[in-house]
């Protein structure tokens, strides 16, 4: 009746579903360090030191982040696995007070050159792109929709301000003395190409923007503007992975809605050079070797190939021509599969990565399955807000033997990817090198697919009169056989599986995806029952391939006679 709420009438609060515990406020003073830091990391404005991180949103690229952030303010290194065991602000504070305080090894800027040494990503993707020189597998393209009158003055003085701010935009390639290295160009022209067309031509035009890069040219970025009608444009941005990655493009959304809003951008205190040099002396210092010896580890014994049915032969060079298949989880099944998740003390990408290693090892009939899994690859804080190819792969070994319960697997792929976190500093390339694969020119090295939890989508942005929306396009590249991208949408999960079309009948995906759904469920409802036990195949299709399976003994029973 006096207008204010009446708090004892509301349900408890939850997160997607998940009861939050009552409210405990910091009792001293590393609490309280911990409470800001995780409200920081976690996007809120409040938490209890009661409350677990992982019911609060958090995951396992926010986990990293806060044991960074940990690290640098309270001068302390705290595992990644202690945060999966520790999940509350209490039980971490204890940690920190229990454990001695260690010197952080900050990124530190390098004195102004000529060139800089690559990172190891920028190598492996420098070479693979001399290699292909005509092929656009390694553009990094967002497409957007603008709805209002376009102020194209404004908008090149803020896409001039994000060059002046990003070295990487700057940055180009050249060979010196038989090494390839990186040059930062301290100003370079920039053009913002603007054309008119009919809206039935935009595709056709998005078609043409898309083209390879020079990577001895900067900018390895353009952007165009296609004017529609008087209130409707689409922005086209392109760049080329070896100066950007996944996590490079949101930091790009968020500084560009702040510069095209005149706000003012804290200085950065170092760029991705310095993580490059860093990186260099990493590897020449031998710290990384137990890294190294741990990896090797997991490797040491024959490496399997992935061996999935497929529609058509294999090109005997690898083809990147792909497509996709969307869908989702619906609410119940995701309600379901988080709660189980936070049972077992899982995140939702360490239970989608088992039950992918599930369906896998179903459609395979093996029982040692290696996913790739990109990971952010951010060892400071210092650089979450840096530009840069960071990104690593792990290679992801787990075996989903039919005799194991769902349960015991699950904890395993837990167990599994905590010590791959734990060593993910050493890179993909690196041991790709050590383990001396013989390179096959029809398939990548050591895994042929991929898994991906995006833990952000662009989605509409407001800017004073204009709104910016995803354009929908036709997705005609894939890197991989098969790759997984999952991203939490909140009361659903929504998945994108791209798979290569040389290899790939669209109706052979969509069957995949159907079983993929009924392995979620029969996880969510059954975990103690045994891998073996989970069929894919409906009674009518086993009937048919048996029903084939006669028929072809029967024809080789009629050619032997004869």
């Amino acid at each position: 009746p006096n207008g204010k709420i009446d708090r004892k009438a509301l349900p408890k609060p939850s997160v997607d579903g998940l009861a939050v515990e009552e409210y405990q406020a910091p009792q001293n003073e590393i609490e309280e360090k911990l409470v800001e830091l995780w409200c920081e990391v976690l996007g809120l404005e409040k938490v209890g030191i009661n409350d677990s991180f992982f019911d609060l949103g958090g995951h396992s690229l926010k986990a990293t982040i806060l044991s960074i952030k940990i690290h640098k303010a309270l001068n302390i290194e705290i595992p990644l696995r202690e945060i999966f065991a520790k999940t509350t602000i209490k039980e971490q504070a204890t940690y920190i007070k229990q454990n001695k305080s260690t010197i952080c090894n900050d990124i530190q800027p390098v004195e102004k050159r000529d060139f800089y040494p690559l990172s190891s990503a920028q190598k492996r993707l420098y070479v693979l792109s001399e290699l292909e020189k005509n092929s656009r597998v390694y553009n990094m393209t967002q497409v957007m929709e603008v709805e209002g009158i376009l102020d194209r003055s404004r908008l090149e003085n803020t896409i001039e301000a994000l060059i002046n701010r990003h070295e990487a935009f700057r940055t180009s390639f050249k060979v010196v003395d038989g090494e390839v290295v990186q040059v930062i160009n301290n100003e370079l022209s920039f053009k913002l190409d603007y054309i008119e067309c009919k809206e039935e031509t935009v595709e056709n035009k998005i078609k043409e923007f898309v083209k390879p890069f020079n990577l001895k040219e900067a900018p390895l970025l353009r952007i165009n503007i296609i004017k529609i009608r008087e209130n409707k444009n689409i922005l086209m941005f392109d760049m080329h992975h070896t100066i950007s990655d996944g996590v490079s493009l949101s930091i790009i959304v968020r500084d560009f809605v702040r510069l095209y809003n005149c706000d003012k951008l804290p200085q950065l205190t170092i760029q991705y050079k310095d993580f490059s040099e860093w990186q260099n002396n990493l590897f020449k210092s031998g710290k990384i070797e137990s890294q190294e010896k741990y990896w090797l580890e997991v490797f040491s014994n024959e490496i399997p190939v992935l061996n999935m049915t497929t529609d058509y032969q294999r090109p005997q060079l690898q083809s990147f021509e792909g497509s996709n298949v969307r869908f989702e989880l619906d609410v119940t099944l995701t309600r379901e599969l988080k709660e189980l998740a936070n049972k077992l003390g899982l995140t939702l990408y360490m239970i989608l990565l088992g039950i992918y290693n599930i369906l896998l090892a179903k459609y395979s009939g093996q029982e040692d399955i290696i996913v790739g899994l990109p990971i952010a690859g951010r060892p400071s804080g210092d650089l979450e807000n840096v530009v840069g190819m960071f990104v690593n792969t792990l290679a992801m070994r787990n075996y989903p033997r039919g005799s194991k319960k769902i349960i015991e697997f699950l904890h395993e792929v837990k167990e599994n990817s905590l010590n791959a976190y734990e060593n993910q500093d050493y890179q993909f390339e690196e041991l790709v090198e050590k383990l001396g694969i013989r390179r096959d020119l029809s398939r990548n090295p050591i895994f042929d697919t991929m898994f991906v939890l995006q833990n952000y989508e662009i989605d509409e942005l407001k800017l004073d009169d204009l709104v910016f929306k995803p354009y929908k396009q036709d997705q005609s590249v894939s890197k991989f056989d098969l790759t997984l991208n999952a991203v939490d949408l909140g009361n659903v999960i929504g998945f994108n599986l791209e798979y290569c079309t040389k290899l790939y009948k669209k109706e052979t995906i969509e069957k995949l995806v159907e079983r993929f759904k009924k392995i979620i469920e029969r996880v969510v409802n059954s975990t103690e029952d045994k891998l073996e036990d989970i069929k894919i195949l409906e009674e009518e299709e086993i009937s048919s391939l048996e029903a084939k399976i006669t028929a072809i003994e029967e024809s080789i029973n009629v050619e032997f006679e004869f």
